[in-house]
């Protein structure tokens, strides 16, 4: 029945692995060295775990006295103290090895070997899978390994892959098979892994490039990211044994479409490209974008990242910055001159008011004092209550804030002027009353006992007596 269902291929090799995983088991079983050998391997077990109860307390505090190391090297440190059986286990089998191939016959000692080997391949790749920071990636890298180096310590690749590669379909000239399929994973997990690699290392030396500017820099990095990338994709491909060229006509026929639906996305993607290439902001700089200021955390390929100062991260498309008015506060340089209104009275001497503002406001922290940057004031008009003044400043760090540094500024002018006697003027309304009768009637209108008003009543008695005098009139 399986042979009918199974190609022949397939059922001859499991057959094979059947009979080979049979010997294995008669081999633990049947007494002699090499149901011997089983039971040193289980004694090695016992005693790694029983050595690492014993010492991982030193070994802890060991490394964390280890404070001036690189986190690199803490963190090889932590991966090391979490496999400290494992370690064990393989500096043992190797010294028990190394002993029984000089006191007794090799083939007493062939298990041991063995797994001693598979021990430390195991080792290695858990070590070495700490590079890979996706952690889908790194345990699909890991288990993948750690099956061939099982496989290869007993010799049993080519019998599976022979196996694996009697699995598969056709489809006109295209052969794919689960062990083409499985090579393919393999390969775009260590490329994916050098990609990425590659990429943060690219970042790492543009960023170190004082030549470059920051836009540059994210753009070259992006490139090359999108290259290496691109690079694995193809690679991957091409190993399964798939054509590219039949992409053509497919790109052809769905290129339109896709055009249609990715209209915002395209746009955004070429608007950042944009953004990059002609360096209109950057990294670091302070935009005002409508009712958003904040300074640019970072340039995406569809959106910019701005923080503003109460730590909200606005998703700004590149889009609305090509098409929209932005004012960058840092494009040229980061040198940012504010202006305040204020008024004083007219009593108070104009240039006294001058000399004082101009001296509270070099006072405050921020404030710029070199040639073409010290604080200036001016009389800008003659107000219906007070002196018109602008007072003129400039800082460099606008990403300190701007409304902190003009409040600031205010504190510092309010107590310079209240120690020089200087007045800050408020409008202020006087009400006249032209007609002298109203004033004399409501003075008379005074309160009766009961919490009424004499005048209003007698008005009100008033205003009776003549709608009744009307009213017979028209009778």
């Amino acid at each position: 029945m399986e042979q009918d269902i199974l190609p022949e291929e397939v059922q001859g090799t499991l057959d094979y692995l059947l009979e080979l995983a049979q010997d294995y088991w008669e081999i633990a079983l049947t007494p002699g060295w090499r149901q011997y050998q089983v039971l040193i391997v289980i004694a090695l077990v016992l005693a790694s775990i029983l050595m690492r109860k014993l010492t991982q307390g030193r070994w802890e505090a060991w490394a964390r006295s280890r404070e001036g190391w690189p986190k690199w090297r803490l963190r090889l440190a932590v991966q090391v103290l979490r496999r400290l059986s494992l370690i064990y286990f393989t500096v043992f089998s190797w010294v028990v090895f190394a002993v029984m191939q000089e006191v007794t016959w090799p083939s007493r000692s062939y298990l041991i070997g063995a797994v001693a080997k598979l021990a430390t391949a195991w080792l290695v790749i858990a070590l070495m899978a700490r590079f890979i920071a996706n952690p889908t990636l790194r345990k699909l890298a890991s288990w993948l390994l750690w099956i061939y180096a099982t496989l290869a310590v007993f010799n049993l690749v080519d019998d599976t892959a022979r196996v694996l590669d009697s699995i598969a379909f056709d489809i006109g000239s295209f052969h794919l098979s689960l062990l083409v399929v499985l090579k393919a994973l393999v390969l775009a997990t260590a490329l994916l892994t050098f990609a990425r690699m590659g990429s943060a290392l690219a970042e790492r030396g543009l960023s170190g490039n004082e030549d470059l500017s920051p836009s540059m820099k994210v753009l070259a990095g992006k490139a090359v990211q999108v290259l290496l990338y691109g690079i694995a994709f193809v690679i991957v491909i091409r190993s399964i044994g798939f054509d590219l060229t039949g992409l053509a006509v497919l790109s052809g026929a769905v290129g339109v479409g896709i055009g249609f639906g990715l209209q915002k996305v395209v746009s955004n993607l070429v608007s950042g490209i944009i953004i990059l290439m002609d360096r209109s902001i950057k990294p670091g700089d302070v935009i005002s974008l409508g009712e958003t200021f904040g300074w640019i955390n970072a340039l995406g390929a569809r959106y910019v990242s701005v923080v503003t100062r109460d730590g909200k991260e606005y998703l700004i498309p590149n889009e609305d910055l090509i098409t929209s008015q932005v004012v960058n506060w840092s494009h040229s340089n980061r040198y940012v001159r504010l202006d305040i209104h204020f008024g004083t009275s007219y009593d108070d001497d104009p240039h006294l008011v001058r000399k004082v503002a101009i001296a509270a406001t070099m006072t405050v922290d921020r404030v710029l004092d070199r040639d073409g940057m010290r604080p200036v004031c001016h009389i800008v008009g003659f107000g219906d209550s007070s002196v018109d003044y602008i007072l003129r400043f400039w800082i460099a760090d606008p990403t300190g804030g701007l409304t902190n540094i003009r409040g600031n500024v205010f504190l510092a002018l309010w107590d310079a002027f209240k120690a020089e006697g200087v007045s800050i003027p408020f409008p202020q309304r006087e009400l006249r009353l032209l007609n002298n009768s109203l004033a004399v009637e409501m003075a008379e209108g005074r309160m009766a006992p009961g919490g009424d008003v004499e005048g209003e009543e007698r008005g009100n008695a008033e205003r009776a007596t003549q709608s009744r005098g009307t009213a017979r009139k028209l009778d």
